[in-house]
């Protein structure tokens, strides 16, 4: 919980001022009541409320200079005097102008409030944070509780390093809105900043309470936060490692002050380097390498000259090579390192450029850097804000050059490992390529092993991840065609190795077919039959995953689902929906919507082979609102034929519909496929109606017309 606030006088002072907002309120409402006994009442505290105040006033008076010979004008009557000359008609106009008179005030006080925190923000926007602080606390002083101007000005206290300002701030933003989630995270950040790291996790831990779709972004901040506790902790591990005179602490050292002493040859460079590297083999020497300047090394001229040169000398090769291994050692597993280095305007300017230079041995090491750091969830970020375009330009010239240094660039992976989300198989590579093109040789044939292939193909579903890769990627013929070659698109033999290179294959479709362009339309139809094709294949998770492609390739073009009708996917889809996971289902029930929505074949067979609905009943019970929406789609699509509807007299359907269409599900869809389904239902068999009217079901639908407006 918050920290108690720092002012205390200012504290109770607030929560006095909120208690008498509270008291005129009820005062306010007990003079309006229709009941004289209310009315009096409130008359009555009302007058007592006045003495008090009175009491209070003279008493202060009484402690200043005030001269007390000049005659008071404005003092007001009490109730009970307003009572013996006028009517309580004309104390509650009173009382009423008082409160426009109030509520005027503070319009007037809103606007220059909010005037004032329009000239913070712009303040914070141009970088004067000073000047933020100073508008946004002017605008405090026109409206105490004003929550955007508490938050902002402890942006602003984060900006300039004031972190318990920061925090007193955002508690003053709770009091005036406990749910404001910015007030949250930024006392996190607040937190964090101050190595407070239970207490940040703390804020985090509210925001998602509040909101438990910000889920994302709670576990970047809790991420923040665990690694900012590693790096103190690895630090102070470090420090007592050098305190206690250990050998290999102190040859980093020894090493880091040898590099960086200027006038030395280019091979003295090279060679302290390598040693350094040979050093720097586990997490305190990754640490003491950071905490003594190491990522400073690009400061030295010679070292600089060969990172960054057009043109190098065998000398200046080795040298870059050098550097290049020492940062690998450095970052293997180090996400603070791995940050380090990539924030080097230099760094990231330069690693493009040295994957086309042209020195295969340098690409090569280059690769396995950018590789290494793209391991982590905090360096694909990293990698992710460069120029990405720039990247595949440079790879597609290097992998085009000859198919020998291609070869060698795939042979770097040592081995693939493949993790289960899903289906979708997030894959890892300690040593190879990030970003590849469908120009790498694997669309061309040029790798054999398959292992290179899956390695290929997934890093591309990897990049499918950024969206201005995968919309090129999707757009790219090429592509489509590498995917559906013969050796890739058939079933191939139960080999681990064939099967992680069709898992790569599926992953990529699914990532591509989330954008939408002429070229997916064109390939709709062969890549459905490919998949229509795996649906027989003995290993699950390649039935999942065409399954999957399936739902994605065919809303692209009526001519697949005509030709997948064909090749009997309703009966399979029917199949999967009795005995499949839940991943699997939901592949199949959107496949089934697909294909009645524009096929009256696919109606035909799902009122064939599900029997009075049995499959797509029970799925209307589903907790899963994606699977729902689709089997009411898919139901409403099949009632359009004669005797459908029929077939489900002595049915629980009307429940189970008027369930969905007047419940709560956050997706629309789920309240406007199931009214539609409902209303052909009753349209095309009206025995059902009796069921509908005995269920109220006519208030239901009419409350549900308001989803049908868009269909």
């Amino acid at each position: 919980p918050p920290a108690m606030l720092r002012d205390e006088d200012t504290e109770a002072d607030f929560q006095r001022f909120l208690r008498r907002v509270d008291e005129a309120a009820n005062l306010l409402q007990g003079l309006n009541s229709s009941d004289p006994a209310v009315v009096e009442e409130a008359i009555a505290e009302t007058e007592k409320k006045l003495r008090e105040e009175g009491a209070s006033r003279e008493e202060g008076e009484s402690r200043t200079t005030v001269n007390r010979t000049v005659i008071n004008t404005s003092v007001r009557a009490f109730p009970s005097e307003i009572k013996a000359g006028h009517s309580s008609g004309a104390f509650l106009s009173a009382l009423e102008k008082d409160a426009r008179e109030r509520a005027q005030r503070r319009k007037r006080n809103e606007q220059l409030a909010n005037a004032l925190k329009e000239k913070g923000n712009e303040a914070f926007r141009e970088g004067d944070f000073g000047l933020a602080i100073q508008r946004y606390t002017e605008g405090l002083e026109r409206l105490r509780d004003k929550q955007e101007l508490y938050t902002n000005r402890a942006q602003a206290f984060l900006k300039l390093h004031e972190y318990e300002k920061a925090i007193s701030d955002c508690e003053w933003a709770l009091k005036c809105n406990k749910n404001c989630l910015k007030a949250y995270f930024l006392m996190g950040k607040a937190h964090l900043a101050l190595q407070h790291f239970i207490e940040s996790r703390q804020c985090y831990e509210k925001m998602l309470q509040i909101d438990p779709q910000k889920e994302n972004l709670f576990k970047d901040c809790v991420n923040e936060a665990s690694l900012e506790e590693k790096r103190v902790k690895d630090e102070e591990r470090a420090v007592r490692e050098v305190q206690a005179g250990n050998a290999a602490a102190l040859s980093i050292q020894e090493l880091l002050q040898r590099i960086t002493s200027p006038g030395q040859d280019i091979p003295c460079y090279t060679e302290g380097i390598r040693l350094l590297a040979e050093a720097v083999n586990n997490c305190t020497g990754q640490t003491l390498f950071r905490t003594n300047n190491g990522f400073s090394i690009l400061g030295n001229e010679p070292v600089r000259g060969a990172f960054c040169a057009e043109r190098r000398s065998p000398a200046e090769v080795e040298l870059c090579i050098s550097l290049l291994l020492l940062w690998q050692a450095a970052c293997a597993g180090n996400e603070e390192n791995q940050r380090l280095l990539l924030a080097q305007p230099e760094v990231s300017a330069q690693l493009p450029e040295l994957l086309s230079c042209g020195t295969h041995e340098i690409q090569v090491e280059t690769l396995a850097l950018v590789s290494l750091c793209s391991e982590s969830g905090s360096g694909r970020r990293l990698l992710a804000r460069q120029d990405l375009t720039r990247w595949l330009e440079i790879l597609m010239a290097f992998v085009k050059s000859t198919g020998e240094e291609a070869d060698g660039a795939m042979s770097i992976p040592s081995d693939l490992t493949v993790t289960d989300r899903g289906w979708h198989p997030p894959v890892l590579f300690p040593r190879g390529l990030v970003f590849i093109f469908p120009s790498f040789p694997v669309f061309q044939g040029r790798l054999r092993q398959r292992e290179g292939r899956a390695l290929a193909l997934g890093v591309l579903g990897t990049l499918c991840a950024e969206a201005a890769a995968r919309a090129r990627l999707a757009r790219s013929r090429e592509c489509w065609q590498a995917c559906l070659v013969r050796d890739l698109g058939s079933v191939p033999a139960c080999s681990p190795e064939s099967s992680q290179c069709l898992l790569a294959v599926l992953d990529l479709m699914m990532n591509l077919l989330l954008e939408s362009n002429d070229t997916i339309q064109d390939f709709a139809v062969p890549i459905s039959g490919r998949c229509l094709a795996l649906l027989s294949h003995q290993d699950g998770r390649i039935v999942t995953g065409a399954t999957g492609v399936l739902s994605r390739a065919l809303a692209a073009s009526p001519s697949a689902v005509e030709e997948v009708v064909k090749g009997g996917v309703v009966k399979k889809m029917l199949k999967f929906l009795k005995v499949a996971g839940q991943l699997t289902s939901s592949y199949a029930i959107k496949t089934l919507s697909i294909c009645t929505e524009s096929s009256r074949q696919a109606q035909k067979e799902v009122v064939k082979w599900d029997k009075r609905f049995q499959v797509l009943l029970k799925l209307l019970e589903s907790e899963d609102e994606l699977m729902v929406g689709d089997a009411a789609l898919c139901l409403s699509q099949c009632l359009l034929l004669p005797g459908a509807a029929t077939s489900l007299l002595d049915s629980n359907v009307v429940l189970l519909l008027l369930r969905q269409a007047g419940g709560d599900a956050q997706r629309t869809s789920v309240q406007r496929n199931s009214a539609i389904a409902l209303s052909r239902l009753c349209t095309a068999e009206p025995r059902h109606i009796p069921q509908l009217r005995k269920l109220n079901g006519f208030a239901i639908l009419s409350s549900a017309m308001k989803y049908l407006h868009s269909s």
